[in-house]
């Protein structure tokens, strides 16, 4: 962490005082800076012990306020800082704390200060141990990192992202954005990307649910249906049953009148002759 020798002079000087930052170059510098302080709220919710904002004035110097030198970084994160809403970030307010992290975003007007004045502002003066530049229209990329009181190029992995120490994330584009990632290359989403990764899971899950009911809805359709075809084929079965049972029933019944018929012809009695006498009813 970067401090700054406070001097009764320092001390006698305001710390509420209002930011002061020129209007952002375009809307990509504006979702830009949201999209990482979105990220990164999300991924450390549950901590109090930084501060991360975009387009704040850092008030660091008497001399600055003299000569209303207001441009301050597009985004900048503060360790071991209080996570409270600030007017903006004076530095002899704050313990003498500079940003640990600095990113700019480029544009046409701003890019060769960003490379040059800011970069040297950040390294001799602020002291800011990593700082990047990403310019949304060209996609460049780079950080840098303090080493001996000079910024060294980080060197990217073969995604080429960069890794933040101060952070413990790499920095990467994604979809010509800068997005921040897990030392495992997992993506920080934002707190959108993981409700809506949580809407899509409960609609696979109600999907599933319902793909479930429709599922036994049709096992019980299909049940149903089986124990009726049963049913036919049972009582088709004991119609067939009966119908061979009475007709293996006739069959006797004409085996016997044959035999009968033959009995008598051995006889000597015609049986189409014989003829049935049937009494009259008194």
């Amino acid at each position: 962490m970067t401090t700054l020798d406070l001097t009764t002079e320092i001390d006698s000087l305001p710390t509420d005082l209002w930011s002061d930052e020129p209007p952002l170059e375009s809307e990509l510098h504006l979702r830009q800076i949201i999209l990482l302080l979105n990220c990164l709220d999300w991924l450390w919710q549950e901590r109090q012990d930084y501060y991360a904002i975009g387009n704040l004035t850092i008030y660091y110097s008497p001399s600055q306020l003299k000569k209303r030198e207001f441009d301050g970084p597009d985004f900048f994160v503060v360790l071991n800082a209080e996570k409270r809403p600030r007017k903006s970030w004076v530095v002899w307010g704050e313990g003498g704390k500079f940003p640990d992290v600095i990113v700019e975003i480029l544009s046409d007007s701003t890019a060769k200060i960003d490379r040059t004045q800011k970069k040297a502002l950040y390294q001799n003066t602020f002291r800011t141990s990593e700082y990047f530049w990403f310019d949304p229209d060209t996609l460049e990329f780079q950080g840098f990192r303090l080493v001996n009181a000079e910024y060294e190029a980080i060197t990217p992995n073969a995604l080429g992202h960069l890794w933040s120490e101060q952070l413990g994330l790499y920095l990467g584009l994604l979809d010509r954005t800068l997005r921040y990632f897990k030392a495992s290359g997992e993506l920080v989403p934002t707190s959108q990307e993981v409700a809506l990764a949580a809407q899509e899971r409960e609609n696979r899950q109600r999907q599933r649910v319902e793909t479930e009911l429709e599922l036994n809805r049709e096992r019980q359709r299909a049940e149903i249906e089986l124990n009726r075809e049963r049913q036919r084929a049972e009582i088709e079965f004991n119609r067939e049953r009966q119908r061979a049972e009475t007709k293996l029933e006739l069959n006797r019944e004409r085996q016997r009148t044959n035999r009968l018929a033959q009995k008598l012809r051995e006889l000597g009695i015609n049986p189409d002759e014989i003829q049935v006498f049937c009494p009259k009813a008194s």
